[in-house]
């Protein structure tokens, strides 16, 4: 597992497909919490998340994830502790 530490806020995440997925608001727990400004329309009012696991890497201030973009998206809103891997 990577260290979260180095996860900045408003670091840039992107999928293993290079895909734009969203902007870390921070940390927390073994998740990464999202911005809701880049939510699709109809998402604006929830947070998204994405867990550590699947952060492949950390390069500056970009946070790659060993999951295709749509993978990654969906993998957890606010309030919702599962995850899809």
């Amino acid at each position: 597992m990577i260290d979260a530490s180095q996860i900045r806020e408003h670091a840039e995440v992107i999928s293993a497909d290079g895909i734009h997925v969203g902007t870390v608001d921070r940390v927390e727990g073994d998740r990464i919490k999202l911005t809701k400004r880049e939510n699709p329309a109809g998402h604006q009012d929830h947070h998204h998340f994405i867990a550590l696991d699947l952060v492949e890497s950390i390069d500056d201030n970009r946070v790659r994830l060993s999951a295709k973009g749509a993978d990654a998206f969906a993998s957890e809103e606010e309030g919702d502790r599962s995850s899809i891997h």
